[in-house]
């Protein structure tokens, strides 16, 4: 339906304004006149240029969807309708993207939908986890509590990415620094000193004159380089896209002497709080274990759990087959088949999980002080490097000189 903007009185006189959803301006005025409302001035609202155009909507991003979730709990919790909760929420959102999302979900389930098949259709918003647990609410008449649930533990798996992100931030931003010194270093500055160098005559020591070829290796090919370092990064991401370049990336992140152990920290987290997650809200295990192998977010961990899964289902427990990923220590496993015994895998899975949330904090903790003493060391080595070979010359002028 189209959006009519809207301008009226109150009978106390006050101004009012709004938008509305009918089938046309007749149908505005007559539910706002319905309403009580005087004066009314109806239009109907302008339509965005840029509406069709994906990519300069603006992104909904998952902090969105906690939001939303968490504040949709809280209202169907307190009693209103369904649709009452989406129109509010639509009203109320600042993003304009996700406050469309939430209109179209409104207009389905007035049509008829179910909240589930109405997230379906967003898969980049609402994942596979996010709807198969209000599928599971929606059946067992608890939504509310599920999106308590969701909301919670996507709060605690975004603070677990921003852990991540934060250890992967330190070390990409000294390389970056290094490459840019270097740059400025090689295209600025050995110019003026090659200058320097050429009027003094006499041979250049061998540092000093690597870093002068280099520097007009720089200057006569710089666009190349470029077009080089271009080239190589899409070539990797079209090499990853494919499924032997995802697989040999993966494995070399997981065998990796410093990433590779807390990458493993992090999968056994997301894991176990993903099926803790869902198997507390009632989703079958070998359903849940099928949506987390998808969200695992490496190809080796989703085929280990995937082997897991049709271990499963050929009448294994849980425990036995995880034991052989090589992924998940012999305590977590132990800890699953104490669950899987005493019918709590579900508390026993958000204990795991828990624990290596801050197994986490620890590794990333422990990275950064190993790295960062590194780094520092790399960068002063390769500028201090850089420095003093260019100043060699002067030094050997001075001490022929002296």
């Amino acid at each position: 339906m189209p959006i009519f903007l809207w301008q009226a009185e109150t009978k106390k006189g006050e101004s009012k304004k709004g938008e509305i959803d009918t089938a046309d301006e007749a149908a505005a005025r007559g539910h706002l006149r319905r309403q009580g409302y005087k004066s009314i001035t109806v239009k109907k609202k302008p339509k965005d240029l840029f509406a069709n155009i994906s990519f300069l909507q603006q992104s909904v991003s998952e902090k969105d969807v906690v939001v939303f979730a968490r504040i949709f709990a809280t209202m169907i919790n307190a009693g209103l309708p369904l649709i009452q909760c989406l129109d509010l929420l639509g009203k109320q959102e600042q993003n304009k993207t996700f406050a469309k999302v939430i209109g179209s979900i409104k207009e389905d389930i007035e049509g008829g939908s179910t909240l589930t098949d109405a997230l379906r259709k967003y898969p980049k918003i609402f994942d596979d986890l996010f709807v198969n647990l209000v599928a599971a609410g929606e059946s067992g008449g608890i939504l509310d509590v599920i999106l308590q649930r969701l909301s919670s533990y996507m709060e605690k798996s975004m603070k677990l990415k921003s852990k991540v992100k934060g250890a992967m931030t330190y070390p990409i931003s000294v390389l970056v620094i290094s490459i840019l010194v270097v740059s400025v270093l090689l295209l600025k500055v050995i110019p003026v000193f090659q200058t320097m160098f050429e009027g003094m005559g006499g041979t250049l020591p061998g540092p000093t004159q690597f870093l002068v070829d280099a520097s007009q290796f720089a200057q006569n090919y710089f666009l190349y380089m470029g077009a080089f370092m271009v080239a190589l990064f899409f070539g990797f991401k079209r090499f990853y896209a494919t499924e032997k370049g995802t697989l040999i990336v993966d494995a070399l992140i997981l065998k990796s002497p410093v990433f590779g152990p807390l990458m493993k920290k992090v999968a056994v987290s997301k894991f176990s709080r993903t099926l803790s997650t869902m198997m507390s809200s009632g989703v079958p295990i070998m359903e849940g274990l099928g949506i987390v192998s998808k969200t695992a977010g490496n190809k080796i961990i989703e085929i280990a759990l995937m082997k897991t899964r049709q271990s499963i289902s050929e009448g294994k427990t849980i425990a036995e087959p995880l034991m052989e990923t090589d992924i998940f220590p012999a305590m977590v496993v132990q800890m699953i088949a104490v669950g899987e015994a005493t019918g709590a895998l579900d508390t026993m899975l958000s204990k795991i999980a828990d624990f290596y949330d801050d197994e986490v904090d620890s590794a990333v903790g422990a990275m950064t002080a190993l790295l960062e003493p590194f780094m520092m060391v790399f960068l002063g080595g390769v500028v201090g490097g850089m420095i003093i070979a260019m100043y060699l010359p002067i030094f050997k002028m001075a001490a022929a000189a002296g």
